[in-house]
């Protein structure tokens, strides 16, 4: 056959960059809707934007949003499997959340029983942060601001 070989693909510097603009959305599947609602909207203060029971797949979903917009859509499903997290899988690592004071956090946290791990700051950019769990074990990084004072 005569035919010429492909064009080659071109570099990586001329192809166009997507302009994004943050995230919109995490999604988070519950193995308890009940539970992990109560978690999202009570413990962690997220506003509820929309919750529907979808029928045709006996589940349920909760928008759920940020301050800043971004939001959180919590789904439930009959029987999903387990999240793989220790030893930690490849994939979505953890929610990483900011919050204006930390301390003042972690005490609001430990009212609603939740334990965090101990503060610990980034080597890199002087930022406190710790780490907490939903009720289904997902790690949810709580990210404070930098000079916390440690």
């Amino acid at each position: 056959m005569g035919g010429s070989d492909p064009p080659a693909p071109p570099s990586q510097a001329a192809l166009p960059a997507l302009q994004l603009g943050g995230i919109h959305h995490v999604a988070i599947i519950a193995s308890d809707y009940a539970r992990s609602r109560r978690f999202y909207t009570e413990v962690l203060g997220l506003q509820v934007v929309n919750e529907v029971f979808r029928a045709e797949r006996q589940s349920h979903k909760l928008d759920l949003q940020l301050p800043d917009g971004t939001q959180i859509e919590l789904f439930s499903f009959h029987h999903p499997p387990a999240r793989a997290s220790y030893p930690e899988a490849c994939g979505l690592r953890h929610l990483a959340l900011r919050v204006a004071d930390l301390d003042a956090s972690l005490k609001v946290l430990a009212l609603h029983g939740v334990a965090a791990e101990p503060v610990r700051t980034d080597p890199f950019t002087g930022v406190p942060f710790t780490f907490i769990a939903d009720p289904d074990g997902l790690p949810i990084e709580l990210v404070g601001p930098a000079g916390r004072g440690d």
